[in-house]
C-alpha cells in the first residue's frame, strides 16, 4: 500500500507529518510514498530531501490519491477537494466539539484514524503526547511574551503530559505553581487559585469528551486584571467559557480584563522540532497500516483500533456520533476480517 503525505492547508500550519528521516526508514522497508511538494517547507525540508529518501514527490491530487494519507491537523475545505472516499486519512481530527466538521468527515466517505485517540499498550496517547509537551512549554513562553515578564503565580488545570510540562516550565521561570487535576479541581479549589493567577493554563483532556469549563466567565470577571489564560485545551473546547479559538497570526484578545490565548496548533510555532517528534511517533503505526493494510492492523492494534473515528463513512465514536446527532455504527471485528481478505 502506498503512503500518500498530503501538505497542510489550515492557516498557520507548517508542521509535516512524516519527515525524509523516517520516509527513507519507510521506504527501506519497501513501501512506497508519494509527498505532496511543498510539504517540508514549513519545517526546512525540501522536495529532494524526500526524494533523497526515496519519496515520489507529486502534486495533491496524486498526494490524495492512494489508500493511506498521513497528515497532522484536520481537514480544511481544500482538502475535500482531494478526498478519495472509503481511504484511510490518518491524523488529528479533533472531532469532539465540531459536530459540523464531524458530519462533513462522515459525508466524505473516509476511514479517519485520530492521532489523538491511539492509544499505547499503557493507555497513554503516544501521538498526542508530543505535542503536548511542546504546547505545555510554550504557554509559559506565550505568557511572558504578552505579560512582558514571568509570571508569579500560576495555576495549571490539568496533570498530563501538557499540564506537568507547563508546570515545569512555569517553575523554571520561578514562579509559584498550583497544578489541579480532574479529582481536585473542585469549583472552590479553582477558583481560589484563579484569583491569585498570574497564569491560568488550561491543560484538561479527556479522549472523546469536551473540556469542563472550568472557567465560568463569572470567575473570569473577577480574575486580576492584566492577567492571563492560556487554553491548551481549546480544540475541545477549552477550559474557560470566554475562550475562542485564536491563530498563530493574531493569538491573543482580551475578555473580562483578561488576555486569552487559545491557539489549537501551539507546536506549529517551532514547526521543526514539532514535526520531528511527531513524525518518530507517527512511522511505526504508518508501517503498521501499509504493510499489513488497514483492517489488518486495526485488527492486530487494539490501541491503534482505538483511534478509528469514522470507518467508510460511519461513526465510530459514541461521543463524536451523539454531538454529531448521527448513528454510532462502529466496525465489528467481523468486518475488519473480511475487508483484510485477500
Amino acid at each position: 500500500m502506498r503512503i500518500g503525505v498530503a501538505a497542510e492547508t489550515k492557516p498557520g500550519e507548517r508542521r509535516v507529518a512524516l519527515v525524509p528521516r523516517d520516509v527513507l526508514s519507510l521506504s527501506a522497508d519497501g513501501l512506497q510514498l508519494s509527498v505532496e511538494s511543498g510539504a517540508g517547507s514549513g519545517t526546512g525540508y525540501s522536495d529532494d530531501d524526500y526524494r533523497d529518501a526515496g519519496a515520489g514527490v507529486v502534486d495533491a491530487n496524486r498526494a490524495w490519491d492512494n489508500e493511506l494519507v498521513v497528515k497532522v491537523k484536520e481537514l480544511q475545505e481544500a482538502d475535500y477537494a482531494h478526498i478519495v472516499p472509503g481511504q484511510a486519512v490518518f491524523g488529528f481530527h479533533h472531532l469532539t466539539g465540531h459536530p459540523a466538521h464531524a458530519r462533513r468527515l462522515l459525508a466524505s466517505g473516509i476511514t479517519a484514524i485520530g492521532y489523538e485517540a491511539v492509544r499505547d499498550s499503557d493507555g497513554g496517547f503516544p501521538l498526542l503526547a508530543p505535542m503536548s509537551v511542546i504546547a505545555g512549554r510554550m504557554a509559559v513562553q506565550a505568557a511572558v511574551r504578552a505579560l512582558g515578564r514571568a509570571p508569579r503565580e500560576v495555576l495549571v488545570l490539568g496533570a498530563g503530559r501538557a499540564g506537568n510540562a507547563a508546570a515545569d516550565a512555569a517553575r523554571a521561570v520561578g514562579a509559584r505553581v498550583t497544578q489541579l487535576r480532574r479529582a481536585t479541581a473542585t469549583a472552590e479549589a479553582v477558583e481560589r487559585s484563579a484569583l491569585r493567577a498570574d497564569l491560568v493554563v488550561g491543560a484538561a483532556f479527556t479522549a472523546g469528551e469536551r473540556t469542563p469549563k472550568l472557567l465560568p466567565r463569572s470567575l473570569v470577571a473577577r480574575m486580576k486584571r492584566g492577567s492571563m489564560i492560556v487554553d491548551i485545551s481549546i480544540e475541545e473546547g477549552g477550559v474557560a467559557e470566554t475562550s475562542h479559538a485564536t491563530s498563530h497570526a493574531d493569538p491573543t484578545y482580551v475578555e473580562e480584563g483578561v488576555v486569552h490565548y487559545a491557539v489549537p496548533n501551539m507546536p506549529s510555532a517551532a514547526p521543526r522540532e514539532a514535526a520531528d517528534a511527531i513524525s518518530a511517533a507517527v512511522m511505526p503505526y504508518a508501517r503498521a497500516l501499509a504493510s499489513k493494510g488497514v483492517a489488518r492492523a486495526l485488527l492486530e492494534d487494539a490501541g491503534l483500533r482505538a483511534g478509528v473515528l469514522a470507518w467508510k463513512g460511519r461513526c465510530n465514536h459514541p461521543g463524536v456520533a451523539r454531538e454529531a446527532g448521527v448513528p454510532y455504527a462502529p466496525v465489528s471485528d467481523a468486518e475488519l476480517r473480511a475487508s483484510s481478505d485477500p
